[in-house]
């Protein structure tokens, strides 16, 4: 499993069981120890993570921060814990303090759910009040887990950890600047758009009226981008889809004359028919076998896989699709197995048939 399906996955976990979590030492248990070993670190092992590490600060003694990621003996990332259920925006200064005491360059301050990572950016040894990286389970983004992925053991260089958060600093309070904007324009910025297309004088009523003008224009020009940008991509995923088609159809000629039908394969058929018969019209579910894998499909239409079964080896298998359309194949024991996925059968078919409707509806 790669970075990114063990940062998913343990989102997952995070989403499901936080509100059976209710105090600090259970969200380090059930969330923060497992994202810190997702980031290749043993939490067992005291020459990679300390917990409670001793950070004095002049003259008190014995100040401690929830976790220290070490390296070569020193730490590199000093990890401050809270409860999932509070606001982080308040908690940042007990980091500040432990920061300057060590040789760590980084912060790292989290309740579990939100990961918000600090260096020294504008003043050397001293933690900048504002994160160049935050990561939210409940709002991941690939972008983020990509730079995410540099804190991870096999990956970690400072330099470049370094060389890229201030570039990630500043360009993240930009985009926080332009979400501000599109929601409420201020005067200022509203009067650039006033200036470029407005030759009069920028009255309070002219600025009032710009005001709703710019935000809705702005909006309106962000779903142009991604309407363009979607119908691109249907584009070239049909082109995709109509190759894959060609090449599966002309690979049926050549193989017709090899293909047996089992009654394995057809009496798993049927059960996925009654499994669906439940919940759709069993005249539109029909089959088609290949030498390699037997389809069942929507409507006698190959892109519309609603599973396949994978019954010529040693091991039997039923293969499921994702909204990608990408195939993750399942072992079963017996035919009886298949009904243990009769809930992603009916969810793929639901799929298919929305996405089918919504083609008739466009053309």
């Amino acid at each position: 499993m790669d970075f990114k399906d063990q940062i998913k996955q343990l989102g997952e976990r995070v989403v499901r069981l936080k509100d059976q979590i209710q105090t600090e030492e259970a969200t380090k248990n059930a969330f923060i120890m497992p994202f810190i070993q997702a980031l290749g670190y043993d939490v067992f092992n005291p020459l990679e993570v300390v917990p409670e590490f001793t950070a004095d600060i002049g003259i008190k003694k014995g100040e401690k921060v929830d976790y220290a990621i070490m390296k070569d003996g020193h730490p590199i990332i000093l990890i401050e814990c809270k409860w999932w259920g509070e606001n982080l925006d308040v908690h940042n200064s007990q980091l500040f303090r432990y920061f300057h005491t060590t040789k760590s360059k980084f912060g790292l301050l989290t309740n579990g759910i939100v990961f918000r990572f600090y260096t020294d950016l504008i003043e050397v040894n001293k933690m900048d009040e504002k994160p160049f990286l935050e990561f939210d389970f409940t709002n991941m983004k690939e972008q983020v887990v990509a730079e995410l992925k540099k804190f991870h053991k096999s990956y970690f260089d400072l330099n470049s950890i370094v060389n890229s958060a201030s570039e990630l600093k500043y360009s993240n309070e930009i985009k926080n600047i332009m979400t501000r904007e599109l929601n409420e324009p201020t005067p200022n910025f509203v009067k650039f758009f006033v200036s470029q297309v407005y030759s009069g004088k920028a009255t309070e009523k002219i600025m009032t009226q710009f005001t709703e003008i710019v935000k809705k224009s702005i909006n309106q020009w962000i779903s142009d981008i991604i309407s363009d940008r979607l119908k691109s991509a249907l584009e070239k995923e049909n082109v995709k889809e109509a190759e894959q088609v060609k090449l599966i159809e002309e690979q049926k000629k050549d193989e017709d004359n090899k293909i047996i039908t089992t009654e394995e394969e057809m009496e798993g058929y049927f059960i996925v028919k009654s499994i669906l018969r439940t919940k759709f019209d069993s005249k539109r579910i029909h089959f088609r076998d290949f030498q390699n894998f037997f389809s069942v499909l929507l409507d006698d239409t190959i892109r519309q896989s609603i599973c396949r079964l994978w019954f010529n080896g040693d091991k039997k298998f039923i293969g499921l699709f994702d909204e990608n359309k990408k195939e993750t194949k399942f072992e079963i024991s017996t035919l009886d197995d298949i009904y243990k996925y009769s809930d992603q059968l009916i969810k793929t078919t639901e799929k298919l048939m929305k996405g089918e409707k919504t083609k008739n509806l466009e053309e």
